[in-house]
């Protein structure tokens, strides 16, 4: 099936388009379609890969799932059948990909948790020292090395670029005291519960990206969980401290536009097959390991 890169939902206003993600008003509720688009480097690429929308989907809803008993989130239902009932005329191309979810006002930060150091945060430690974002972080630390216990470090909602890194008093600023120290204590527990699960399934959860909402019944989980879009992923069986590791996400896609002369500006370029291939089989691979469960579109 070729890949699904925007919808046109016949008898819905006009959604809000996101990277990845399409959300529909139904009034009471929310209808949240994932696309197959993929972005790298905040601009997203000419084609999309296939099913890519239906991992997402489906992998969110798992650990949805799997950590209700940590904070409410923002589900409804996932079931085709249910969301046929919300749309006006029939809509196939919906199947696997969409949710009913509850409406919220996203908070203005993202509630990030980590428990190794990569990505953004060793860019900053090692430009800047260990008290970046007053974490005091130890000496000494080599690119993706477990860090002495999981940290919460916030960061910004870019509207456009990137999103950047802060300290936790800052995130006070933005969200309020009480509000701050609960997306951190949830964050945190998210985290330890998933990574706990990754792990027995041969998986190293090194961090990932969680963002809440606030609703009259108080602050709940929101967009998606755990999945490669949102998290870095490692196989614990290869891993290997001191330099950035082979994640399960779209580094395939990452390293093929490292080779362009591209300026990492809109339009993306187009995807060559081999590399769409080999980003499609790494999410299928992801969504396995962590669901035990066969994908099928």
């Amino acid at each position: 099936m070729p890949e699904l890169l925007h919808t046109a939902l016949h008898g819905l206003p006009a959604p809000r388009i996101g990277k990845v993600r399409e959300v529909y008003d139904l009034g009471e509720s929310m209808l949240i379609v994932a696309t197959d688009r993929i972005s790298a480097f905040d601009v997203v690429m000419a084609n999309g890969i296939p099913d890519k929308g239906c991992i997402l989907n489906q992998m969110s809803t798992f650990w949805f799932e799997q950590l209700a008993d940590v904070c409410p989130n923002h589900v409804l239902s996932i079931d085709d059948g249910e969301i046929a009932r919300h749309c006006p005329s029939p809509q196939p191309e919906l199947a696997g990909r969409a949710m009913l979810a509850k409406k919220a006002k996203p908070l203005t930060i993202e509630c990030v948790a980590r428990g190794y150091i990569s990505g953004s945060l060793f860019k900053e430690y090692r430009a800047f020292g260990s008290d970046i974002h007053d974490l005091d972080l130890p000496y000494g630390l080599r690119e993706s090395s477990p860090l002495p216990e999981p940290i919460f470090t916030p960061a910004t909602k870019a509207e456009e670029g990137h999103d950047e890194n802060i300290s936790f008093s800052q995130a006070v600023d933005r969200v309020g005291w009480e509000t701050a120290e609960l997306v951190k204590e949830w964050t945190l527990e998210l985290y330890n519960r998933a990574a706990e699960h990754a792990l027995s399934k041969g998986l190293i959860l090194a961090d990932t990206k969680f963002e809440f909402g606030a609703t009259d019944d108080g602050i709940i989980l929101i967009d998606e969980a755990l999945t490669p879009d949102s998290s870095r992923y490692w196989d614990a069986a290869s891993y290997d401290p001191g330099h950035a590791q082979p994640s399960y996400d779209k580094q395939y896609v990452r390293d093929y536009l490292e080779t362009l002369n591209w300026n990492k500006q809109p339009p993306g370029p187009t995807l060559p097959p081999e590399v769409v291939a080999n980003t499609r089989a790494k999410y299928v691979q992801a969504y396995e390991l962590v669901t035990s469960k066969v994908f099928e579109v």
